[in-house]
């Protein structure tokens, strides 16, 4: 996607218009980031204490046991969120390699082969995960492949 940024000293606050040939799922994601402020922090519990995260600490976001998880360096935490709306808060930066998985890839370490279409991705902190073959593209695409 093309971005032209022009500064007007008569706008009294920002406005944006989007030209497209069709609203792909990337103009709806980029809709979504305009409308809404992306927080600077991302609260999570461990035991009863709420921590606060920055997404830069954040390495990937999984569902076990039908919650949701957070991986930092060191730590896991409860999310405390559904998977979608980790997804809408982190953006750009954040990929879903799986139905139930959401990874930075400015963390990530390698990608193996795995048995079938499937890739195994290790991340800087150890964590490991299954690229499912549905998210394989993007996740190809992304990388440059």
């Amino acid at each position: 996607m093309k971005v032209e940024i022009k500064v007007l000293p008569e706008a009294k606050e920002p406005y944006a218009v989007i030209y497209a040939s069709e609203i792909t799922p990337e103009i709806r994601r980029a809709v979504a980031l305009l409308e809404k402020e992306i927080p600077d922090v991302i609260p999570v519990k461990e035991n009863d204490s709420i921590i606060v995260l920055r997404p830069d600490e954040i390495y990937m976001v999984r569902v076990e046991n039908e919650k949701t998880v957070v991986y930092t360096k060191t730590k896991r935490y409860d999310g405390g969120k559904r998977l979608y709306e980790f997804e809408e808060i982190l953006g750009k930066g954040f990929i879903r390699i799986s139905r139930g998985t959401l990874v930075n890839l400015h963390y990530l370490e390698r990608v193996e082969p795995a048995f079938g279409d499937m890739m195994l991705l290790v991340m800087k902190n150890g964590c490991k995960d299954y690229i499912s073959r549905k998210y394989l593209p993007a996740f190809k695409k992304y990388l440059g492949l």
